[in-house]
């Protein structure tokens, strides 16, 4: 018993410390900023989710509303990616982003394909959805197989697609996701160290029950830090599925994932109501004391042991890659030699 109460100490305490230090900036009469790690890019606290967007019980016109209101009210970063909503997701955010929004806009997409032809495609046809000729941040997509890293760097893989997209315009910065296994995000930073190759940013779960299980706040965080990355956090309420948990609310979720060093919480806004909901925590948000952050961790610390409410670790549901297996494109050529 004292032994599980250290541990659970040992847990709080490394996570309240890295609270500090989140580089909120106040801005009046809207949503505050944060810096994208080294880019100095000044970014909202908060992102608008692509994927919930896109969903076809939202019409295109409240779609647009929504996307437009938030751009307006100080959100401006706009989350999105190749496969979301059979490419719904990105047509209604190009859309949205006529008539002078795309200029107010930090806009981010991500592509799954593995090879290098694979993903210039899936690149050129965000572009094309998008209806702009160059994003702000693209990153790879479900870094959830522990070969992600591997084809990532082998010989015309993905990395050399998107090296040549950043060369030639189409992004200014580059970086990459997963929520699976925080083992596979540090060695995807191990091989981009001994492959001399500088992410900017890396997109990750951030919330109330990761804490206490397969954690990448705790692993994979002070790494990032250390190398300057913006922290992009998703998953705060785990697609709703944390909250069926019932051990905390969806402002207590949103408070926690922005109480980390996080560059942008990226949060899923289908209706006016959420939009609302967010737009408010983050123009008035105020970091958690540690004692407000670790009588949340105590909420949580049972419900979380052994990641029942994170199913996008524990379960293929949330996998798209999985599900889509062509949209990686074939097994590079090293490979089939290799096996022929």
């Amino acid at each position: 018993m004292n032994e599980e109460r250290f541990d659970r100490r040992t847990v709080i305490g490394g996570l309240i410390g890295l609270a500090a230090g989140s580089g909120l900036e106040a801005q009046e009469g809207s949503i505050q900023r944060r810096v994208l790690g080294r880019t100095n890019e000044k970014v909202s606290c908060l992102g608008l989710g692509g994927f919930h967007i896109g969903d076809p019980k939202l019409s295109d016109e409240e779609a647009t509303r929504l996307i437009r209101q938030a751009i307006d009210r100080g959100l401006n970063f706009m989350d999105n990616s190749w496969d979301y909503n059979d490419g719904r997701s990105e047509i209604r955010m190009g859309n949205a982003l006529r008539d002078g929004y795309r200029q107010k806009a930090f806009l981010m997409t991500k592509f799954d394909g593995r090879t290098k032809e694979s993903a210039a495609q899936q690149i050129d046809e965000s572009l094309k959805r998008l209806q702009t000729d160059h994003l702000d941040l693209l990153q790879f997509h479900e870094t959830i197989r522990f070969d992600d890293p591997d084809r990532f760097f082998a010989p015309s893989g993905a990395c050399e697609a998107l090296v040549a997209a950043r060369k030639a315009g189409k992004t200014r910065y580059i970086g990459f996701t997963g929520h699976k296994d925080p083992h596979i995000h540090l060695y995807m930073l191990e091989l981009a160290r001994k492959n001399n190759f500088q992410f900017d940013t890396v997109q990750m779960p951030i919330n109330v029950m990761d804490a206490h299980f397969r954690s990448f706040g705790k692993l994979v965080v002070p790494e990032a830090r250390k190398m300057g990355l913006g922290i992009l956090g998703m998953k705060s309420m785990g697609s709703g599925v944390i909250l069926k948990s019932k051990a905390v609310t969806p402002v207590e979720c949103l408070q926690f994932a922005l109480s980390m060093p996080t560059s942008v919480v990226i949060t899923g806004i289908d209706s006016q109501q959420v939009l609302d909901q967010a737009l408010s925590l983050g123009s008035d948000f105020k970091t958690l004391t540690s004692q407000q952050l670790a009588a949340i961790l105590n909420k949580t610390v049972q419900t979380a042991a052994n990641g029942e409410y994170e199913l996008f670790k524990t379960t293929s549901h949330f996998d798209s890659t999985a599900k889509h297996p062509e949209w990686l494109g074939p097994e590079t050529a090293q490979v089939k030699d290799l096996g022929s």
